[in-house]
């Protein structure tokens, strides 16, 4: 059963509010995780506790659960030239190093005369996902 400090290898598939079916690892490398460490989304996290191997369930986890609001603070405009001319499309993800030199990913999210407003949220900010799981292997907290 999935409890604190065991080591949880599921598979999943995760679709918006609409359906739309936005990743799945269905017959592919399972993802693990240790529960209680919050490797996970907490929602996520909370209902898989108490499963057991093969145990299947469908799950829906509302943003402040998932990935948070949107953060109105988190967009920035800046002068287009800042912007590779091959990103000034809406919804291009451009890589960069955030202060502590950890990877981020931000999106363009509006392209104006002179300048591109770029977006800072995760792409699931705000959104409610539907996840439909399967536990595939448990190991039980190490000594």
């Amino acid at each position: 059963m999935v409890k604190n400090g065991s080591l949880v290898r599921f598979e999943y598939t995760v679709s918006n509010e609409n359906g739309e079916v936005l990743q799945s690892n269905r017959g592919k490398k399972p993802v693990s995780y240790t529960h209680g460490k919050r490797e996970i989304i907490p929602g996520l996290e909370k209902a898989l506790a108490g499963m057991d191997v093969n145990e299947e369930k469908s799950i829906r986890v509302q943003p402040d659960e998932a990935y948070g609001p949107v953060d109105p603070d988190g967009f920035k405009e800046v002068p287009k030239a800042e912007v590779p001319a091959a990103a000034l499309e809406v919804g291009t993800p451009l890589g960069t190093r955030g202060p502590g030199g950890e990877e981020l990913v931000i999106h363009v999210r509006e392209v104006k005369p002179e300048t591109v407003v770029l977006d800072f949220n995760h792409p699931l900010a705000g959104k409610t996902l539907n996840f439909d799981v399967k536990v595939v292997d448990i190991e039980p907290q190490q000594a």
